[in-house]
């Protein structure tokens, strides 16, 4: 049995936290046959989220949280995979866009099936996703650009969904330069470049007007 750690990056969702948190703590003990923490990473947060996310840990068995002070997403997915002993190191988005029932699937890619990394992908067979005309057209461009400029055959690059093997994570992370919204783009070209085993699991994904 594998040892799962669930970061969730959060920047000023005081909001969701509590709500979105207990939702996922409750899949988890129903759903993952693995053995799984939760890690609330608070990254520069300026509202109650570094609060909430110290008493949720308080509360809930497996539950902690992580403050980094400087803002940024990959800072803050970066510094807490780093630190991990898990054997599997995951992330999903808090608002929970993708429907929680793709992720023992994500980690069993992993930790059963022997792919280095496990990437949720909203684009192709399998796949539904509800969202605005915009935002699909922005999100297929993104990834027709990206493969032209790199020559890759990346799928769904941005999708918050994502699991690697702590020996992935460990050789990877030190790689990516980027600390914003771009980090799951270049992690993905790095292991696309570098030869390492990654599959894409087809998710169900709501767009949340608030992201």
């Amino acid at each position: 049995m594998a040892r799962v750690d669930l970061v969730l990056p959060v920047y000023n969702e005081e909001h969701v936290l509590a709500r979105s948190v207990s939702t996922l703590h409750l899949f988890l003990s129903d759903n993952l046959a693995h053995e799984w923490s939760i890690l609330i990473a608070d990254n520069g947060s300026r509202d109650g989220t570094r609060e909430a996310g110290e008493l949720l840990a308080k509360e809930l068995a497996n539950v902690s949280l992580m403050h980094i002070p400087e803002a940024g997403r990959g800072r803050a997915l970066s510094k807490a995979w780093l630190s991990s002993d898990a054997d599997v190191v995951a992330y999903m988005d808090i608002d929970l866009s993708t429907d929680l029932s793709a992720f023992p699937r994500l980690v069993s890619t992993v930790a059963d099936q022997g792919f280095d990394i496990a990437a949720g992908t909203r684009l192709g067979a399998g796949a539904e996703t509800t969202r605005s005309l915009k935002r699909e057209v922005l999100s297929r461009g993104y990834v027709q650009l990206t493969n032209l400029l790199f020559g890759t055959r990346l799928r769904d690059t941005q999708c918050g969904f994502k699991a690697l093997r702590r020996e992935c994570a460990q050789k990877l992370l030190p790689l990516v330069q980027d600390t914003g919204w771009f980090w799951d783009t270049e992690l993905l070209l790095l292991a696309a470049k570098g030869g390492w085993r990654v599959s894409l699991v087809p998710v169900r994904w709501t767009e949340d007007p608030d992201s």
